[in-house]
């Protein structure tokens, strides 16, 4: 079987580190402390950051980094999907304290830039990326406030620690609360730049609300609903010579799993970037949620697990 990775240059550069802890911070939510094997530290890295984990067997999965940027630690907490393609699951049974793992260098495409104020919004185990966020903006003495959405009270992660920032947290549990009118929570502050990260519908909602109000809106999404349909087309893998049809209705990634080469891949539906490949040829269909527009428009890479292509043929740098 032939056996190509996605292009080592896009590829961060693994750690190893051990779970020295872990702890639940809500229904089906557990936390993880990582620490460096050795005396080096682990790399410095900011808040809208994340890395990929590799586990057992093979998965990879993209986490956002919650703690502080200036610990020596790095926090991930880890939500138990319920329809889990083993990750989550893992973690959640099988995971142990002492136990090894292979964690690339921090990518971040959710920066915290410099703002009169921010506006956070966070939907579910989106709280995760806005955390670090919050503790930046408290260091640097930015007005803020958060809108934290979720399913009940007890599945909202650091709920309590949120609490202890008083007015400037507003929890939103829908089980108590029912559903959230989000224009009236969000508001209209032009000099606040807004920061959300959850489900795809409030995002787009938060969008909506944004572009409405002359309000920038910094978003990462944890889902992506976009569809894989499209015509048939042929991937040339550039350092190998082999040629892959991409069928409709089927990824590149499939295709390329079908015909025998191996690939890296995480999220399988476009959010996380593990995926990420140089195109030499062909101008790719981006239908992901983590390429910027101008990166869309340069077609320098696209994500293979669920971008198509406008052109019969695409040529990558696999």
């Amino acid at each position: 079987m032939a056996q190509v990775l996605t292009d080592p240059g896009l590829r961060p550069a693994p750690h190893a580190v051990v779970v020295s802890s872990i702890r639940s911070v809500a229904q089906r939510v557990v936390e993880l402390t990582l620490e460096p094997i050795g005396a080096d530290p682990l790399p410095d890295w900011s808040p809208g950051a994340h890395v990929d984990v590799e586990l057992p067997g093979g998965l990879i999965r993209s986490y956002s980094l919650c703690g502080d940027p200036a610990d020596r630690q790095w926090r991930l907490a880890v939500l138990r999907e319920d329809d889990s393609r083993g990750g989550s699951a893992y973690v959640h049974e099988r995971l142990v304290v002492g136990q090894t793992l292979s964690v690339t260098t921090p990518v971040n495409r959710f920066p915290l830039v410099t703002a009169e104020r921010y506006v956070f919004v966070a939907g579910g185990i989106g709280v995760t990326a806005i955390l670090p966020m919050v503790v930046q903006a408290c260091r640097a003495e930015i007005p803020w406030r958060l809108v934290y959405l979720g399913r009940s009270r007890s599945e909202m992660a650091y709920a309590d620690r949120l609490e202890a920032f008083g007015d400037s947290v507003q929890l939103w549990p829908k089980d108590s609360h029912g559903p959230a009118d989000l224009d009236a929570l969000v508001g209209l502050d032009r000099a606040a730049a807004v920061y959300c990260c959850g489900p795809t519908r409030m995002i787009e909602q938060i969008e909506r609300i944004g572009a409405a109000a002359g309000m920038p809106v910094h978003r990462e999404f944890f889902h992506n609903e976009a569809s894989i349909e499209g015509d048939e087309f042929e991937v040339e893998l550039d350092r190998t010579g082999i040629t892959v049809t991409v069928g409709a209705g089927q990824t590149i990634v499939d295709a390329l799993e079908q015909a025998g080469v191996d690939v890296v891949t995480s999220c399988r539906e476009g959010t996380c970037g593990t995926c990420e490949t140089y195109v030499l040829e062909g101008v790719p269909d981006h239908r992901d949620r983590v390429l910027t527009p101008s990166e869309r428009e340069s077609n320098e890479s696209m994500m293979i697990c669920c971008s198509r292509s406008r052109t019969p043929l695409l040529v990558l740098d696999l």
